[in-house]
């Protein structure tokens, strides 16, 4: 590893999209450990240590360093990583470089979450005093504390206080340097890229207050907060924090059911749905969700196209209940009973000839019957 860049780890399909995660003050990559394999299923994760943390060189800042060279760090790893643009999430001032680099490199940030973090931090005198400490005594006192400053009473994570003592505390306290001088408060309404923002209710360094002052002031952000979390929320409450960060990830939520209903018609989803019982009620669910809420959403095909290559599956397969459904839906779809027809005789092609008979006889009695339903609407 090239000895002036950040140490980090990378996890998930290099063909994934990017999501950096940045650390908080005094903790290792390791507060990400509970949500980083998790993520990584889906993106390109990469998680990195602050300067004199974890594994990344002390010498890589130094005293007077600010937020904005912790943000050129970052970006001289996404760059030699090939990571043009990326989604960024971190945890105090791993936070703060996000929201720094979201300002300062928009083109570089496609999304942005922070977590148990702020555009400032109560202002530079407590951190020139902690910096000036550690200096002067190193970082034991703060060990000392730092299950009351980073948990709620009761909750440890021995892995994460192993990191803060063996922590450089010269390259701590030019961290300390950088988040006395942070200030963004007044940049916040240029704010462009989507953000998400994660409020520990029992946080004592960045409370939800400062979480709400992002919130106010930067449009169609989203603001969560977590009841029962204190500041190293991704390691105290890793679920909570991993859904929220799915589903902003993720964008939007999908429509399913919408969708569902626009395809199959209202009186069939009615059906399902009254017959719906505990038993079937997870697999209804999974159906919406995926079924319609992804695969049928994707604009890479449109609706027409998915109409012929469901009913392909389904002749091939011999399911024939499910065929007469989505004949129905392919003429909701805009296909022809002529379309229709051309793809069931595909089907003799190369799903056999008994399999293509059956399916047209399926198909004709549908037809017949919006034929008959039709007639009986006008006459």
């Amino acid at each position: 590893m090239t000895e002036n860049l950040l140490h980090h780890r990378a996890e998930g399909p290099t063909c994934g999209p990017p999501l950096l995660l940045g650390p908080s003050l005094g903790a290792s990559y390791a507060v990400w450990g509970k949500i980083a394999p998790e993520l990584s299923a889906t993106h390109r994760v990469v998680r990195w240590d602050l300067p004199g943390h974890g594994g990344s060189a002390a010498d890589l800042i130094g005293p007077g360093a600010t937020v904005g060279d912790l943000a050129d760090l970052v970006l001289a790893l996404a760059d030699s990583l090939g990571l043009e643009r990326f989604a960024y999430a971190g945890v105090s001032l791993g936070g703060a470089v996000g929201l720094h680099l979201a300002l300062h490199h928009p083109q570089r940030v496609s999304s942005l979450a922070m977590i148990c973090s702020s555009a400032h931090f109560n202002g530079s005198r407590p951190w020139e005093e902690r910096a000036a400490l550690v200096r002067g005594e190193g970082l034991a006192g703060l060990v000392e504390t730092a299950d009351a400053r980073w948990f709620t009473p009761g909750f440890t994570v021995p892995e994460l206080i192993a990191d803060h003592r063996a922590a450089d505390p010269e390259a701590y306290a030019a961290c300390c340097d950088a988040l006395a001088a942070f200030d963004l408060r007044e940049r916040l309404p240029e704010l462009a890229v989507r953000t998400l923002l994660i409020a520990g209710r029992q946080d004592p360094a960045t409370p939800p207050a400062h979480l709400r002052e992002i919130a106010d002031a930067v449009p169609d952000a989203t603001l969560v907060e977590l009841p029962g979390a204190s500041h190293l929320a991704p390691a105290q409450c890793p679920e909570a924090v991993l859904t929220v960060l799915r589903a902003h990830l993720d964008g939007p939520a999908k429509r399913g059911m919408e969708v569902r209903r626009e395809v199959l018609g209202d009186a069939h989803v009615d059906r399902a749905q009254s017959r719906q019982n505990a038993f079937t009620a997870r697999y209804q669910d999974f159906i919406s969700r995926y079924a319609w809420g992804e695969i049928w959403t994707d604009p890479t095909l449109d609706r027409r196209e998915r109409s012929m290559i469901t009913l392909t599956a389904l002749v091939a397969h011999g399911h024939y209940d499910e065929l007469a459904m989505h004949v129905r839906a392919a003429r909701r779809n805009g296909l022809t009973p002529e379309e229709i027809g051309a793809v069931l005789l595909q089907t003799a092609v190369y799903c056999g000839v008994p399999a293509a008979n059956s399916a047209f006889a399926t198909a004709q009695r549908v037809l017949a019957e919006e034929e008959e339903e039709e007639d009986g609407l006008t006459g």
